[in-house]
This record gives structure tokens, sequence and C-alpha cells, in this order.
């Protein structure tokens, strides 16, 4: 190869890594202003988090929660705006990632791939929403139930950190979207050759173990959560494998229009 080769070979590159640098910026620009806004809004959206513990306990208690160390409520509202940053911007970050990789994939490939990339947010939301309205407040009222009103003498009594309240709903939160992507994943895989709709089916056995076994790891030991987040990814299982079968007739037309 000759010099002119290898400086001709180099230019594309660094086209590449300066654009790679660009949409990093916009991404890194976009998040540190979603962040800014949601520590400015840190206490009104951690009020919002706390509807499901709310509904929990009867219309004329009043929640008291605290924090243990002095910088304890400061530092959650920083995970609480970097975690609102993140889901305010994926849209964007999703968007900035596909711009830089459309150039390399063909007209088909992108029509494809835009879809997907579309609805991974809406089932985000889907998720978090199944969170938000069902399962939080079943978990809470089912935690609450362990409280002892001290008719034995002994008065238990539940009251949370606002660190720990935190820290489980975003968890569930992060769960449930990350699992609600069920669908998005086992097509493209499909689309890629690697999966078939009669593989899922042959191991649907196999899949209900893992679902739950998932959601044992991934959600607090109560029954709520656990099943709350098992039964709605086995259904998502299940849509996926009809998905899949819709992606096997394209591909059959296809081929066989291609014949």
């Amino acid at each position: 190869m000759s010099g002119d080769d290898i400086e001709d070979s180099k230019a594309p590159l660094l086209s590449h890594l300066i654009e790679l640098r660009t949409r990093l910026i916009w991404c890194m620009v976009a998040l540190a202003l979603a962040f800014v806004v949601c520590f400015y809004f840190a206490t009104p959206i951690y009020n919002f988090l706390l509807w499901p513990y709310e509904r929990a306990v009867p219309a004329d208690q009043v929640i008291d929660m605290q924090f243990t160390a002095p910088h304890e409520f400061f530092f959650t509202k920083l995970k609480l705006a970097l975690f609102g940053a993140f889901v305010i911007t994926f849209p964007i970050l999703a968007a900035q990632i596909y711009i830089f990789v459309a150039p390399g994939l063909y007209n088909n490939e992108r029509s494809a791939f835009l879809p997907y990339l579309l609805a991974t947010p809406f089932l985000f939301i889907a998720g978090a929403s199944v969170v938000y309205f069902i399962v939080m407040p079943l978990a809470m009222d089912y935690f609450l139930s362990h409280q002892q009103s001290g008719d034995t003498g002994v008065r238990i009594q539940l009251v949370a950190k606002v660190s720990e309240y935190f820290s489980l709903i975003t968890a569930l939160i992060l769960a449930f979207g990350i699992c609600f992507q069920l669908p998005i994943a086992l097509t493209l895989l499909a689309r890629a050759g690697l999966i078939s709709s009669q593989t899922l089916k042959d191991k649907r056995r196999y899949a209900v173990v893992g679902v739950f076994a998932v959601a044992a790891l991934m959600t607090p030991p109560d029954p709520f959560s656990q099943l709350g987040l098992a039964l709605p990814t086995y259904l998502l299982y299940e849509l996926s494998i009809q998905m899949v079968q819709l992606v096997e007739k394209k591909r059959a037309k296809r081929e066989a229009a291609n014949a």
C-alpha cells in the first residue's frame, strides 16, 4: 500500500471520529441541560414519585420520611436529577446514535431499524407506568401491612428514608423499563436471522423459569413486585413470538418475489 493510499484511509476514519465527537458533544449538552432542569425541580419530582406511597396509606395520615445524614437528601436530589436527565434525553441520545450509524446502513436497514428506535421510549414509559400505578402501590401496601399498632405494647411503624425510597422506585422503573424492551430485542434478533418463532415456542418452559428468575433478582422480595414484573414480561414474550412470525412472513414473501 502506497503512502497516498494510507493517507486516504486515514481521512474517512478522521471524519468519522470528528462526527462521533460532535454527536457526543450534543448528547452531553442535552444531558447537562436536562440535569439542571431536573435538579431545579427535584423536590416536586420527588413528591411526584411519592404518590404510590401516599396511595397505600390512609387519606388522613401524614407520611413521615427522614434522612439520617446532613447531605443525604441533597445527594438524593442529585441522583434524581441524573436519573431524570437520562430518561428525558433518551430520545435525543438515541437519535444522535441513529444519525451517526445511519450513513453506514442500507435503505432497507434504515427503514427496518427506525420503527424499533421510536418504539423503545414508549415501551419504557409503559413499563414505568405499570410500576407507578400498579406495582409500587401494591408493594407499599404490602410492606405497610407489617407495621405493628402497639396493642401488644410495642409499636412498629415505617419511617422511610428518602434515599432508600428513591432507590426502590427507580430500581423498579429501570427493571420494568428494560424488561419491556423484550419484543424489540427478540424481533431484531429475528430480523438478523439469529432466532425463529419456532425456537421461541420450543423454549417457552425455559422462558417462564427465566422470567420469574429475573423478576426475583430485579425486584424487592415481595410477591406483588415479582408477579408484577414476571407476568407482563411473559406476555411480552408471547407478543414477541407473534412479531417474529410477522417478520418471517415478510421475509418469505420477499424471497419468493426475488426468486
